[in-house]
């Protein structure tokens, strides 16, 4: 065999090797791989072999390059029905990682002319101002800012949200009867930036949501996720316009 023919043959060895390892989950996303040499010396190729196996890696989504850091197992993109009212805890779950939720600012006050705007509020009310960070295992996952209209949903003012998200108390104590989504993509403010652990500018998806119920306005919320790291699914049935 020649030489050419050897290094093709351990590219592919190596390639199933960490292929495998990353799907079957022994290698769970934000494992950080062998370095070059090390894959070279492990595997008796050539630094540009390995070099070759961990581009091929990261075009395939299965792997990220940090220049100084390594290479590390990518995590996967979460897809999020467009039309549904979904938990942030069940999106991380069906990732197989750990989710965990932290309340970040909790303030009664008085709906002011932006939050009115947002709620369609034709007067003032009291509302709650709810800032949330949620997380697949060790890295930000979602930063939630939520209103809560108090006129219809009293019952919020006596919750802390401290151990369970808002957006899961909402399904399971007020009933809804219309939604509104506006989806959008966005650079990512330094507080932002920040609070997610990415890049200022960096590009983010946002989803807002206003919900409805049978005596007014129920919330708005808007979700920003770090745009590289969730996509968005739609279904639709034959009838309506092309």
């Amino acid at each position: 065999m020649t030489n050419g023919g050897k290094e093709a043959t351990l590219h592919q060895r190596i390639l199933s090797d960490i292929e495998g390892r990353i799907v079957s989950g022994e290698w769970p996303p934000g494992y950080r791989l062998p370095f070059e040499v090390d894959l070279a010396v492990q595997y008796g190729c050539s630094r540009m072999t390995a070099n070759k196996v961990l581009t091929h890696l990261a075009r395939t989504g299965l792997i990220e390059r940090r220049k100084k850091s390594g290479s590390f197992v990518a995590q996967p993109v979460t897809q999020a029905a467009v039309l549904e009212i979904h938990s942030i805890e069940a999106e991380v779950r069906s990732l197989k990682l750990p989710y965990s939720y932290r309340l970040e600012r909790r303030v009664r006050r008085e709906a002011s002319p932006v939050d009115r705007q947002h709620l369609e509020l034709s007067e003032t009310a009291p509302v709650l101002d709810l800032l949330c960070l949620h997380h697949a295992g060790e890295r930000p996952f979602c930063l939630e800012e939520r209103l809560i209209n108090l006129a219809t949903v009293p019952e919020a003012e006596g919750e802390d949200f401290l151990e369970s998200a808002p957006g899961t108390w909402l399904i399971n104590q007020i009933p809804w009867s219309t939604a509104e989504h506006r989806i959008y993509a966005q650079s990512a403010s330094a507080e932002v930036a920040k609070m997610l652990d990415i890049s200022r500018n960096a590009a983010c998806l946002v989803i807002e949501r206003r919900t409805w119920g049978s005596t007014g306005p129920v919330t708005f919320v808007r979700f920003t996720y770090p745009g590289d790291r969730h996509a968005l699914v739609a279904r639709f049935t034959p009838g309506g316009e092309s």
